[in-house]
């Protein structure tokens, strides 16, 4: 299923709708709301571009003045309500996200994708860098939740769990890899390091390309 071509399709939209759809807040106060909520640590938030993104969604006619609001002797404040459009954009974006997998190209893919040319050793001390600095983020992780879990529901919490089952995951993959690099059991590892060593390519992966296309030409044939 095709991910959907939008108007606006930075996250930071999104959580502007659902909080104006939670009720009618200024700018300030939503900066406010994703702060205290937490919000920063899901969503990429640079809140010097809050107005940009709200002045976009009035603009696309997501979210209306709703009203204004003064604090003392601070200058009014426009204060924004989401509009029916605003809804339906809301809640087919959520259903987009939480039904639909998208391929996302996380930075550390493209780092796997590409270690073929650094040599193996560098490579395994990279990543036992990156599994320390992984677990120390799991066992911060973990002390949080064991804190915010005895003080907020469960519902609070989910993405913080998913970002934590996902920071597992990858350390317990990495960790797996490191093993068998180490203990020479990584398929192509050899080649990999006399390549390092002598400068050649291994005749072996001559024709690797053309095994592949073979193989990408069979499987089309078969769906």
């Amino acid at each position: 299923m095709a991910v959907a071509k939008r108007k606006l399709s930075n996250p930071l939209a999104l959580a502007v709708l659902v909080h104006v759809a939670e009720q009618p807040r200024h700018p300030y106060e939503i900066a406010q709301v994703l702060r205290e909520r937490g919000k920063d640590g899901s969503i990429k938030i640079n809140y010097g571009s809050l107005y940009t993104v709200v002045q976009s969604l009035e603009r696309h006619g997501f979210i209306e003045a709703a009203g204004t609001e003064r604090d003392g002797r601070r200058p009014e404040r426009t204060v924004y309500g989401i509009t029916a459009s605003g809804r339906v954009e809301m809640r087919d974006w959520l259903s987009e996200l939480l039904g639909t997998p998208a391929k996302e190209y996380p930075r550390f893919e493209a780092g796997l994708s590409l270690m073929g040319i650094l040599s193996p050793d560098e490579v395994g001390s990279l990543l036992a860098q990156r599994l320390a600095r992984l677990d120390a983020t799991l066992a911060e992780g973990r002390a949080a939740m064991a804190v915010y879990g005895t003080l907020l529901p469960r519902i609070f919490l989910v993405e913080s769990e998913y970002s934590l089952a996902m920071t597992e995951a990858e350390a317990a993959w990495v960790r797996g890899l490191l093993a068998d690099l180490a203990d020479g059991s990584l398929s192509g590892a050899a080649e990999w390091r006399s390549f390092h060593e002598t400068g050649q390519a291994p005749a072996a992966w001559a024709d690797l390309p053309e095994r592949v296309q073979r193989l990408r030409e069979q499987q089309l044939k078969e769906e």
